[in-house]
């Protein structure tokens, strides 16, 4: 067959093409490109859609992070469409702010952008020896994550233009002394409550279920009584940390080591410079840009001719807002803090020199190095800890970036058994029995959400295929294999009997407890005889007494015009409880810190509140839609 395809391969390369160049005229390449990133839309902004993919990689990513940081966290709590709905409102949030970004022309600097980059510390750790960034290691880091330097760079710089609009209104809030008091009053106010409850527990004894009773409510909640799907896996890690374990290293490598880095070790150099700018108007025609350059060569000319006027000149002459009133101090700096032309003419200068013309994306600079700040050198002693760490963890990244694609290849290329990767990498098979798709943490990376999906797929439910090898952390990929799998089934009457009963009995107190509280609320309205109610107490928000959160809320909501007020609270599977509100006083006094830090914590509302307003007008300027229906207690995203 092969050979009749090579040998007539013209004519079938003719019969594609003419199946081909129609579909692409009918549909183009952008429906390709579409087809290809595959989800339906769950959202719009500025009619802009919100792929199915795009959530489902945000909310993936937003878990790794949280599981991270977070590792005894429930993934059951990750894993709820509550959690999801609120990675899509998030999401949406992103997209506002980077089309209001857009919009208002608000534009994040490289200098800006270098500034941020060099403060994050995983970053900085790929530093070499002599203090450059390790290049390949950054793209292999960035790459693990599915993006590229550039895309790492376009996101940060993306998100600091996002912060800009959200500061506009944050940074501008304030609240007086007299607003916020007016709200703190009403929202410290205390009252006089007398509470009597109606426990679920105190009618347990009354309740006698019959056995056609304990069957007719396991057939109507069978649901309630089924064992979950459940797989028993092995599994093998490949872990940079635990490869830095076994990291040996010679006393002449970490001497060596030492020696050749004892400056950058001990603490990175910072200097100090004041500068003059002459801007360049964006788009400005050659004529006008050698003019700035004409008159920034005169003022060169001044300030090397007369060194101590440099400060006066500055303040006169430089267009640079933040540093010109101070003579042009741009205060220390270390590398990788302001933009390359100017950080190399500033590093190539002596202290008190005066640089030539220095050319940037802001114009034309003159630098003068008013000083240096070297850290005094660490002995050996001092430093060998930090660097047989540093070596370790070097030598550890080595070892799995060369690592990594073997054991990604070998585990896919032999998929019906992990032994091949356990004697090549010598790690250690690990197995879990009984794993569902919501794992406790004990199961480690097993509740990594890429890993479990790629677990409870049907390839490897139903064929008993490898995974791929997936990042369950930075510097660590994960190879399972499912051993024995279990379909959900209903457990039998006879198992669970004794646990329908409980929640049977549960059910019917709960009822029975409501049906006495609402019957005594009722006859106290009526004016019957309120012995039953507990003593007096004085809640409010900042002093509950002891009492229940709904009960609080239930007091603290009663009308007060009329009182006593009365209140009936249902307590869900706890009871009932009746509410009689006697009182209701001021806000208790406090001395001038207390009260003053109640102000701030008011101020911080009030901006909470000014700065939700504003993002509810963008949601409205910019037609948001939410596409998939919210499901029931979301939690509050955070802002």
């Amino acid at each position: 067959m092969f050979d009749s395809i090579r040998n007539h391969k013209k004519y079938l390369m003719g019969f594609l093409m003419i199946l081909i160049i129609p579909a692409f005229v009918l549909v183009g390449v952008e429906g390709y490109s579409r087809f290809n990133e595959g989800g339906d839309p769950v959202a719009t902004v500025d009619g802009i859609e919100i792929t199915t993919l795009e959530w489902d990689r945000a909310h993936q990513n937003e878990s790794q992070r949280l599981r991270e940081v977070m590792p005894t966290l429930d993934s059951r709590l990750l894993d709820s469409e509550a959690a999801r709905y609120a990675t899509l409102e998030r999401l949406v949030r992103q997209r506002v702010l980077a089309t209001a970004a857009q919009n208002l022309n608000l534009y994040t600097s490289d200098r800006r952008l270098a500034q941020e980059l060099q403060a994050d510390e995983t970053i900085a750790s790929l530093r070499r020896p002599d203090g450059t960034l390790d290049v390949e290691a950054y793209r292999v880091l960035l790459g693990r994550q599915g993006m590229t330097p550039e895309m790492y760079e376009a996101r940060v710089r993306a998100d600091l233009s996002q912060r800009q609009v959200a500061q506009a209104i944050q940074g501008t809030s304030f609240a007086t002394n007299a607003l916020a008091n007016v709200s703190l009053n009403a929202f410290f106010e205390r009252r006089e409550v007398r509470v009597a409850q109606f426990l679920s527990e105190d009618f347990t004894a009354r309740v006698t279920p019959s056995d056609a009773d304990i069957e007719a409510f396991y057939t109507s909640n069978a649901q309630l009584f089924q064992a979950p799907e459940q797989v028993d896996v092995e599994y093998l890690v490949l872990d940079a940390a635990a490869l830095e374990q076994s990291v040996e290293l010679a006393e002449a490598d970490v001497r060596a080591y030492y020696e050749q880095n004892a400056a950058r070790l001990s603490g990175s150099e910072e200097r100090r410079a004041s500068h003059i700018l002459l801007t360049v108007p964006q788009g400005a025609s050659d004529a006008d840009k050698a003019a700035v350059r004409e008159r920034a060569a005169a003022l060169l000319e001044q300030v090397k001719g007369a060194p101590g006027s440099f400060a006066d000149v500055a303040k006169a002459e430089s267009q640079d807002p933040g540093s010109a009133p101070g003579g042009g101090d741009l205060d220390f700096f270390a590398r990788g803090a302001m933009v390359k032309p100017f950080e190399d003419a500033a590093y190539a200068l002596q202290k008190g020199e005066i640089s030539d013309l220095v050319e940037t994306e802001f114009g034309f600079h003159i630098i003068q190095l008013t000083d240096i700040k070297a850290p005094p050198l660490k002995s050996f002693d001092e430093m060998r800890a930090e660097i047989e760490k540093d070596l370790k963890r070097q030598q550890a990244q080595r070892l799995f970036a060369d690592s990594a694609e073997a054991f990604s290849n070998l585990v896919y290329e032999q998929p019906d058994s992990l032994q091949p990767a356990v004697e090549r990498f010598k790690l250690k098979l690990q197995e879990v029995k009984g794993m569902t798709r919501q794992p406790s943490q004990e199961v480690g990376v097993l509740a990594n959400p890429s890993l479990l999906e790629a677990v409870f797929s049907p390839e490897s439910i139903e064929r008993k295929r490898n995974t791929e090898a997936i990042e369950t952390g930075s510097g660590q990929l994960t190879s399972a294999r499912v051993v024995q799998h279990s379909p959900a089934r209903t457990l039998p009457l006879a198992e669970v009997r004794d646990s329908v009963r409980e929640r049977l009995v549960a059910q019917r107190a709960a009822e029975m407890a409501r049906e006495e509280g609402e019957k005594k609320l009722e006859a106290w309205k009526a004016g019957g005889d309120a012995a039953g109610l507990a003593a007096a107490v004085t809640v409010s928000r900042d002093n509950p007494q002891g009492v229940l959160p709904q009960v609080l809320t239930a007091a603290l909501s009663a009308d007060p015009k009329a009182l006593p007020a009365w209140v009936g609270v249902n307590l869900g599977e706890q009871g009932h409880a009746v509410v009689r509100v006697d009182k209701v006083l001021p806000r208790e006094p406090g001395d001038e810190q207390r009260l003053a830090q109640e102000v701030q914590q008011y101020t911080q509302w009030w901006s909470a509140a000014e700065s939700q307003a504003y993002y509810d007008m963008l949601k409205e300027r910019f037609k948001v839609r939410i596409l998939v229906p919210e499901p029931a207690d979301v939690p509050v995203a955070p802002r």
